[in-house]
């Protein structure tokens, strides 16, 4: 018997809408991360994009637990000398709550060209609304 290799082409992609309210920060990312690779399904190949859409809603109510509200920093630099930028967790929030979640499931995707394209296939909104209506997004329950 014979392994079957999926090509990108014959993938089938559904689209799921996840809500974050009040749910913690690093599972939410996990699950979102394991369906945007495609690891939920029985044809998963590491080396193909086999993934599903996501859209995540109230990315503003996500949960952390402990101190990490005011203790979690985010760290940029700018590449040029003494261009370090740091950012809490509270402040980036305030600034932009989809960033968050964008940040903890890039890390957990591959970091090369795959990772990227499966990165693309998230969306993240502020507040109930989502303008993907049309795809008819299946409700996930994490």
């Amino acid at each position: 018997m014979k392994t079957y290799l999926p090509k990108k082409e014959e993938v089938e992609r559904k689209w799921y809408v996840v809500d974050a309210t009040d749910k913690p920060l690093g599972r939410l990312a996990s699950k979102i991360a394991s369906i945007l690779r495609g690891k939920h399904k029985v044809y998963f190949s590491p080396s193909v994009d086999t993934g599903d859409f996501v859209i995540v809603i109230n990315a503003e109510k996500v949960k952390v637990t402990g101190k990490k509200y005011t203790q979690k920093l985010y760290y940029h630099h700018t590449m040029y000398p003494g261009g370090l930028r740091v950012k809490s967790f509270r402040e980036l929030m305030e600034e932009d709550p989809t960033r968050v979640i964008e940040y903890a499931v890039r890390g957990m995707l591959p970091h090369n060209s795959l990772g990227e394209k499966q990165f693309k296939k998230l969306k993240v909104y502020v507040g109930n609304e989502h303008p993907h209506s049309a795809q008819k997004p299946e409700p996930l329950e994490i």
